[in-house]
């Protein structure tokens, strides 16, 4: 049934490597269980129902995957977006959390529609290369900021606007050991560094007393304060602007970026043969649509996804292993629930470290290029906001293109979000 469903001897592999790839790519990518639940309750949802939606947005988006595309991809609650959920659109803007779900569905189904037109890869393809690394690594910087503040090394400074935190502190200090942690083991190869470095700390909280210990495997909490808990309507006035187009913009680069790199690494896409490249676009548009409904952030494909591929997973029976995975993960929910801010800290710093490797992309020779990408990066952790970096980097390309009389290398792909984004500063700013 699984060489018929997955055809494993078309491509060299057998159930054993793809059970074991797929076992390696949810070591890599199984953080996030614990690291989304913090970040989309500091908007109040219910951090047990986060837990839960989180593992069924990821378990229902990995089978999608796999079904209908036969890649060895997993995908889950995409790091970024959820910081722009929470600390953007609900913490900045004012909306609640359950119209930020709002937004994240409509913006799926904007995003589903852009995949079977074909509008997408119009946009993938016309937006310059230097800004799609910088809005990468901006978004690293932007969860850098994040971590750094919730571990307590950065703190709030009326004379200096930030400063250093107290490094006395228990938490912050286990915040610190767990970066070194998860770099060590990361830099040896260890499956499920991320992972490992939360857990250490979280069992260094709780032996030093600093944390509770409440076992770690139960059934499943409810998921009913946030399943179906989006305000649609309650989104739908003059802010819907910016934020669906922010999110419809990380979706489109993120996703699409992540399943062109791994598919590649994997052979699946090469030149003249077919694939299912169109297949794989739409399960990942599909898979943000079912997330708000079960109450997350946007779903996405996972960078992390190329550590199964080097393990040798080729088909979608990587992915639907990292599927049932996630759904055993429902029972730990104990676990979750004790895991403290100062451990899941170190994690994105780590991810955003990585994120920001992205910068070695951008042509710095060319001052066109090199500014808009530093303003795209840098404005999104010193304004608090992943729409502001795309904002300022988009304008500035437009308007530094057309000064200097590039005006034929402004795509209009990169012209229409310019427009868009001078409207909303026009407009609808606050």
């Amino acid at each position: 049934m699984l060489e018929k469903l997955f055809k494993l001897s078309e491509h060299g592999t057998s159930v054993r490597t793809e059970v074991l790839a797929g076992i390696t790519t949810f070591l890599t990518m199984s953080y996030i269980i614990f690291v989304n639940p913090e970040i989309l309750s500091s908007t109040g949802m219910d951090r047990n129902a986060i837990f839960v939606a989180t593992c069924l947005a990821a378990a229902l988006g990995s089978a999608v995957m796999a079904l209908m595309a036969n890649w060895p991809i997993g995908m889950a609650p995409g790091m970024g977006l959820n910081a722009f959920f929470a600390f953007t659109v609900v913490a900045a803007l004012g909306f609640t959390w359950q119209q930020a779900l709002g937004a994240v569905f409509i913006s799926g189904v904007i995003f589903f529609i852009l995949t079977v037109t074909g509008i997408r890869s119009w946009l993938v393809a016309g937006i310059p290369h230097s800004l799609r690394s910088a809005i990468a690594a901006g978004i690293g910087l932007f969860l850098a900021i994040i971590a750094l503040k919730s571990s307590g090394i950065v703190v709030d400074n009326p004379a200096t606007l930030i400063g250093l935190g107290s490094l006395h502190n228990a938490g912050t200090l286990l915040a610190i050991f767990g970066f070194f942690v998860i770099a060590a083991l990361d830099a040896m190869k260890v499956r499920g560094a991320i992972l490992i470095g939360i857990l250490v700390v979280t069992l260094l909280s709780m032996a030093l007393g600093i944390s509770q210990f409440q076992g770690v495997v139960s059934m499943p909490p409810s998921i009913a304060p946030t399943f179906l808990q989006l305000d649609i309507a309650g989104i739908l006035h003059a802010g819907i602007i910016q934020v669906i187009l922010v999110f419809v913009l990380v979706e489109v680069f993120d996703a699409t970026g992540t399943l062109i790199g791994v598919a590649k690494r994997a052979k699946l896409i090469e030149e003249g043969k077919p694939n299912n490249l169109g297949r794989a676009l739409f399960a990942d548009s599909t898979a943000i649509v079912a997330g708000s409904l079960l109450g997350t952030s946007s779903t996405t494909a996972y960078v992390e996804s190329a550590s199964g591929v080097q393990a040798g997973g080729r088909t979608g029976l990587t992915a639907l292993t990292i599927s049932l995975l996630f759904l055993a993960a429902l029972f730990v929910s104990p676990l979750a629930a004790a895991v403290p801010a100062y451990a899941t800290a170190p994690a994105l710093l780590y991810v955003a470290g990585l994120m920001m490797r992205e910068l070695v992309d951008i042509d710095w020779e060319d001052v066109t290029e090199a500014t808009p990408a530093a303003l795209t990066a840098l404005a999104m952790p010193f304004t608090y906001s992943i729409a502001n970096g795309l904002a300022f980097g988009f304008i500035s390309y437009v308007v530094i293109k057309a000064a200097t009389g590039r005006i034929g290398q402004i795509h209009l792909a990169t012209l229409l979000v310019a427009v868009l984004f001078v409207i909303r500063f026009a407009f609808f700013a606050e």
